[in-house]
């Protein structure tokens, strides 16, 4: 089912740089009535507020802290759009001493932080009628580089519940998507020493506009993502995206 992002109020979690900084700007440009710039220091948000007025609202929201993001939560009472963009980086191979120590770090923010933020805003979106939930996955989520092993793991889980979370909230008129971008010019692309590879952040940003309109599930909004996504593709609409009986 197609959602447009004009006229709505969203949402966007790690909105102050990077991927969520162009989203934000990307949901404005598109028609956007407000965005909740959900930010662990709300002062970050400051250069959004300045260049777009009160259509941009800071919120305190830390993906590790729940008593933040149910405080969020009842505070944008009125979205109908979440895009859950924060995350975290912490590289390990499998085989390094601090394999646990990095694997614990990217869990609790990339798996707990999903599923704390799709709890505590699942209910808003189906009280206000319906909309959209949006998670970013990263094309690790399918692929895994062993040099970031534990991040990989940490997004192939939640791609595993944002897969659950489509079936759960079809039902209460709330579309998901899962976005699966490559190497991305952003700090953290940066610290991972992806720089040269890496592709604008606006791109994701559009492509998240566009697959919401066309009301899709995956979409893979870059070079590298395309081409992953490509191959990824069959096996996505004849199992991920088919009604399966349990057992």
């Amino acid at each position: 089912m197609a959602f447009l992002v004009d006229g709505q109020t969203a949402l966007v979690t790690g909105a102050n740089r990077g991927i969520g900084k162009s989203i934000v700007e990307a949901l404005i440009k598109h028609g956007a009535n407000a965005v909740y710039a959900a930010v662990r220091d709300p002062e970050s948000a400051r250069p959004l507020v300045e260049a777009y007025g009160d259509r941009v609202r800071p919120v305190e929201l830390d993906l590790t802290r729940p008593e933040t993001i149910s405080a969020a939560a009842g505070l944008a009472r009125d979205v109908r759009l979440v895009v859950n963009n924060a995350g975290v980086l912490k590289a390990a191979t499998a085989r390094d001493d601090h394999a646990f120590e990095s694997l614990a770090f990217e869990l609790d923010a990339n798996v707990f932080g999903l599923l704390r933020v799709a709890q505590a805003f699942l209910p808003v979106l189906k009280a206000n009628g319906g909309g959209a939930f949006v998670q970013l996955n990263s094309v690790v989520s399918l692929k895994c580089f062993p040099q970031f092993s534990t991040y990989c793991a940490s997004k192939a889980a939640s791609y595993s519940l944002t897969q659950a979370l489509r079936s759960l909230a079809a039902g209460d008129g709330v579309e998901i998507l899962s976005v699966h971008p490559g190497p991305i010019a952003t700090d953290m692309g940066h610290d991972a020493g992806l720089s040269e590879i890496a592709e604008p952040p606006g791109l994701v940003a559009e492509a998240i506009v566009a697959a919401l309109a066309a009301g899709e599930f995956h979409v893979f909004p870059d070079s590298m993502a395309r081409r992953i996504g490509g191959a990824y593709d069959s096996f996505a609409k004849g199992v991920i995206e088919a009604e399966m009986g349990e057992g």
